[in-house]
């Protein structure tokens, strides 16, 4: 495993712990806002190797006690497998990001996981946008996660145009019956395409009734705003 960056401590990014975060290169999908657009498109070293990776955990293991593992998007590395059975057997709780595009793959992962936050970004229909030619593999780890023993959240970032209320319901039903769905704030900034960089986000209230409108598919519903 290579990764291309690393956040060393934050308090945000694993419900309940203190987590380091570490960044693959790679993406499979384009989505026009993404802001860690330069590890996806062309990424460039200098990587960190995992012996470094586990070096530095190693180091900071009284501080830290969990890894976050995000993107780009892991599951298109399939030796991250093999990387999360390593943080397991060196007594980290790991988290994964993905946006579920790699089934087989995350299986793979979860006998090495303790939590998965899968991206849910838009409607269906809305997904070729993203640069996704077909959705069967991303609905089929939504039933993974939802049938099986590893704690997860359904979540997405609200992105106007992306995530309005039309798409709430549509949403909801590929997610229908799923266990948490976290709502959060969109930033605009440094993304990919230049013209989301100055898209005004929904304010509270408007996250707040897109919120509403989950709860009829998913009980526990969060806004992180």
């Amino acid at each position: 495993m290579k990764f291309s960056g690393i956040q060393k401590t934050s308090l945000i990014d694993f419900p309940d712990r203190i987590a380091t975060v570490l960044f693959t290169p790679g993406c499979n999908l384009r989505c026009p806002f993404c802001y860690n657009w330069r590890i996806v498109l062309d990424p460039k070293p200098p990587f960190l190797n995992e012996e470094t990776v586990i070096q530095i955990l190693e180091k900071r293991k009284k501080y830290v006690d969990a890894v976050v593992i995000t993107g780009g998007e892991p599951t298109v590395h399939k030796e991250i497998p093999n990387f999360l059975e390593k943080l397991k057997e060196k007594g980290f709780a790991v988290k994964l990001d993905t946006n579920g595009f790699f089934p087989q793959v995350l299986e793979e992962c979860l006998p090495h996981m303790d939590y998965v936050a899968l991206d849910v970004k838009t409607s269906l229909e809305k997904y070729p946008l993203l640069g996704a030619k077909d959705t069967a593999d991303f609905l089929h780890t939504i039933e993974i996660l939802k049938k099986g023993n590893v704690d997860y959240e359904f979540r997405a970032t609200v992105v106007p145009g992306f995530v309005d209320k039309e798409d709430i319901t549509k949403m909801g039903e590929i997610v229908k019956g799923g266990k948490c769905f976290a709502f959060q704030q969109f930033i605009p900034g440094d993304t990919l395409d230049k013209a989301f960089n100055s898209v005004s986000p929904c304010s509270p209230r408007v996250i707040g009734e897109l919120a509403s409108i989950m709860k009829e598919y998913v009980a526990n519903v969060t806004v992180r705003v």
